[in-house]
């Protein structure tokens, strides 16, 4: 079982940037595929960003070529760097941890981003 904490979130204006950070621990961090979620007032939670063992890269739409999902096997981190942040771009980000030998998915507790237009 893995263990997530994220951090970075705040307040931050629109066109700013903001840098997310996951921190894993409990297991092997190379054997989980990696995902950014966030969740919106009165809206369900989306997959905005996600990174597999052989470092294939996927983005929501909204985000493409402005967010970027990055790992580090060697610190146990993934992260989410969010450039020209928009205000609809707001919301609880949460890290994700996909066990790639069977059906567990693992969450964080969330971190939230408030960008202000």
């Amino acid at each position: 079982q893995v263990q997530l904490a994220e951090s970075g979130g705040g307040l931050v204006q629109a066109g700013g940037s903001l840098r997310l950070s996951c921190a894993a621990s409990g297991s092997i961090f190379s054997w989980y595929d990696m995902g950014w979620y966030r969740q919106s007032p009165g809206k369900q939670r989306e997959l905005v960003a996600s990174e597999t063992s052989g470092r294939a890269t996927a983005y929501a739409d909204s985000v493409k070529g402005r967010f970027t999902i990055s790992r580090d096997n060697a610190k146990n981190s993934v992260y989410l760097q969010m450039n020209n942040l928009k205000p609809e771009d707001g919301g609880f980000y949460y890290c994700n941890a996909r066990f790639r030998h069977g059906p567990y998915d693992y969450w964080g507790q969330g971190t939230q981003v408030t960008v202000s237009s």
